[in-house]
């Protein structure tokens, strides 16, 4: 899904001139070839799968709004007004997010399911969380109402 529309926005925002979308959508292929050249090196020649594509753009809407904090702290604010820019476009690949209140069901659901009873069940529920949830929650949220859930 995602090998055929990367391209067709790619398309589509230089017809646009869309600088910014053009930039941002030749950064997430080239992480995309990166990615596919990493994994045919472990003996996976078709390249990554949908879920660590999500995964990937995942990251980089969390790289994008760690370096939006440093710049508004540095007083760049036309930096951080592109990288905010370039998260829209990003997300555009990205199933709509859970909110906070859907994360804490799906963590309590996964719980439920996976019997986890303590600390040392939590990487098993991240795991499940991050196989049935890919690309569709904050994974970092998700892992403190785990680990609440969990010591509590």
């Amino acid at each position: 899904m995602f090998r055929e529309q990367l391209p067709e926005a790619l398309k589509a925002a230089l017809k646009e001139k869309d600088e910014i979308a053009v930039s941002t959508l030749r950064l997430i292929m080239a992480a995309l070839k990166d990615r596919d050249i990493a994994a045919r090196s472990k003996g996976n020649d078709g390249g990554i799968g949908e879920d660590e594509i999500l995964q990937m753009l995942q990251t980089m809407v969390k790289q994008r709004r760690e370096s939006i904090s440093m710049y508004e702290k540095g007083g760049r604010q036309e930096l951080a007004d592109q990288e905010g820019e370039e998260i829209k476009i990003i997300e555009q690949f990205l199933p709509d997010q859970l909110s906070d209140a859907e994360i804490e069901a799906a963590v309590d659901k996964v719980i439920a399911e996976t019997g986890a009873a303590g600390l040392k069940d939590m990487g098993g529920v991240m795991g499940a969380l991050r196989e049935g949830y890919a690309g569709q929650m904050d994974f970092g949220k998700a892992s403190a109402i785990v680990k609440a859930r969990l010591a509590g």
